[in-house]
């Protein structure tokens, strides 16, 4: 996979879970158990839907940068479409656009039956690596 997802060990990817199921710059997919990851109703909390989104979205937009430039979040937003109690939830990233100081995707989030749980669009600043200090 990729290197930034080696580089903290205690992440909140780990700590929620969240394995990434294929990883390319123009599409990746990615799962999260609904355990867990709840608000106090027992319902998938919407923000675990974002934090799935964020994670797909920034190492596609990393992988994208290449090595040498790093990708920042700049903009997520999301909206919800149903609730989940149980199981796991999906995500695919896909790369509306892909520039050389901007990264977009379309996040689309899914239950075990295949209906939207959540939409997201995240945008990631592409930056040059600052120098070592």
């Amino acid at each position: 996979m990729h290197a930034v997802m080696e580089m903290n060990p205690n992440s909140l990817m780990k700590r929620m879970h969240i394995e990434v199921l294929e990883a390319s710059p123009e599409r990746l997919v990615g799962r999260m158990p609904v355990e867990g990851n709840t608000q106090p109703y027992g319902l998938l909390h919407g923000g675990a839907s974002v934090v799935l989104a964020e994670t797909l979205g920034s190492l596609g937009s990393a992988m994208h940068a290449g090595p040498e430039r790093v990708a920042v979040g700049l903009d997520i937003n999301a909206t919800h479409h149903r609730a989940v109690r149980t199981g796991f939830v999906t995500a695919t990233a896909t790369a509306i656009s892909l520039g050389n100081t901007l990264a977009c995707y379309e996040v689309v989030v899914t239950d075990e039956s295949d209906r939207r749980v959540c939409t997201c669009r995240i945008t990631c600043l592409i930056r040059d690596t600052a120098p070592a200090s």
